[in-house]
């Protein structure tokens, strides 16, 4: 059966018994349903990233990152939540799309609440788009207990995880904002903890091949945000007259090495051979994701505070405006090495690369260029990387 005759048996009927995919399906690809969840969980992640260039900006890097990591785990969470449960069962019947439509317009909502939460510290809002995409989750696992009975129990304690972990999320609303962050911490952990314990002595049915194109999918879009931040700043750099040319071409210059660089390097090794080790894998690499598509946004958010150095806005030295590249750099760096690159077993000269060049970047932002040099750094890694794969496919 080809993959066409597979989707239109999938939409018979405006509703079916929610029952896994195969794991081994052919051709198993991203359905335009996940694209528009993908490109409507980016604009949650515009704003996040909007915020910390603000924040960056204005020399409040210490409250910003909080924030940013804070609104970036309730977004990265939720999108990873579904997308794994979306491979392995995904009806594409119409109670399916319309749950995900509650999902997404969680999202929304959270995006639009993210401003507020950065400069006034409330919450409120995201928190409340936060239990739409959960709840819509809870119900998307009730209906695999009621359709797949041998995962019922699995799905179960998916749905009771989540529905306990939220009531706490909605109760940490009202605690003392001193004990705000702390209380995160916990409520973070044990949201991380819910899959570790309903997949214990079990395993959902996802799709590996799918599983890495999703991720994949997320990463090129965070990319061309972290691309479009960048533009949009530099853009108002040539309105206002208020940069050099100089300037703003080698901001501009410099970020397209960055991200290409970065682009590069993720995508230089598929991740499908290895998911196919499992949960022993998966969980770490999927977690670990977190550390990589964060950093790609606060990418962006770095390179426009470069902007707003040259436009004479930002309140931080150069050392700081060099270091909110570097440092997400470096990060980025380090994750895609760990979770991405080392389980390939690529040879010495990429196994010491990735953590040199995340140092390097690190020391390049107290130089008098560093964007151009932590381009150059990112674009020697590339050429290690590109070298030490033609000598090992030449055996």
């Amino acid at each position: 059966m080809s993959s066409r005759e597979t989707a239109t048996a999938r939409r018979a009927g405006w509703r079916r018994a929610m029952r896994p995919r195969s794991s081994e399906e052919e051709h198993r690809a991203a359905t335009p349903l996940e694209l528009l969840f993908d490109l409507c969980f980016v604009v949650a992640v515009a704003q996040a990233a909007a915020s910390l260039h603000h924040a960056e900006s204005e020399a409040h890097i210490g409250s910003g990152l909080i924030g940013y990591v804070m609104v970036f785990f309730a977004i990265w969470w939720a999108w990873m939540n579904f997308t794994w449960f979306a491979s392995a069962y995904d009806t594409d019947d119409v109670p399916y799309r319309l749950t995900t439509l509650v999902i997404i317009a969680g999202v929304l909502i959270m995006a639009a609440g993210v401003p507020h939460a950065f400069a006034e510290k409330d919450f409120t809002i995201p928190t409340i788009g936060y239990a739409v995409m959960r709840l819509g989750m809870v119900a998307l696992w009730l209906r695999a207990a009621a359709g797949h009975p041998a995962g019922r129990a699995c799905a179960l304690k998916y749905a009771g995880g989540i529905a306990l972990v939220q009531a706490a999320w909605l109760a940490r609303l009202a605690l003392p904002e001193q004990i705000g962050v702390p209380a995160f911490g916990v409520l973070a952990l044990a949201e991380l903890a819910v899959p570790v314990w309903a997949e214990r002595g079990t395993r959902t049915d996802w799709h590996a091949g799918h599983i890495a194109e999703r991720y994949g999918l997320l990463t090129l879009i965070m990319l061309g945000e972290s691309v479009l931040a960048a533009t949009l700043a530099i853009q108002e750099g040539v309105d206002t007259g208020e940069a050099s040319a100089a300037e703003l071409l080698t901001i501009g210059f410099s970020g397209m090495v960055i991200v290409f660089a970065m682009w590069w390097l993720y995508f230089e090794h598929p991740a499908s051979d290895i998911l196919a080790a499992g949960n022993r894998v998966a969980f770490p690499w999927g977690y670990g994701h977190f550390f990589v598509f964060s950093s790609i946004a606060a990418v962006g958010a770095g390179l426009a505070v470069s902007v707003d150095a040259d436009l004479h806005r930002a309140h931080l030295g150069p050392a700081a405006v060099g270091l909110v590249v570097a440092v997400p750099v470096a990060v980025y760096l380090l994750s895609v090495w760990l979770v991405h690159i080392r389980p390939h077993r690529p040879g010495p000269a990429v196994t010491a690369g990735f953590p040199a060049a995340a140092a390097l970047a690190l020391a390049a932002a107290f130089t008098p260029v560093p964007l151009p040099v932590i381009a150059a750094i990112l674009a020697g890694l590339v050429a290690v990387v590109l070298a030490a794969s033609y000598r090992q496919a030449r055996g």
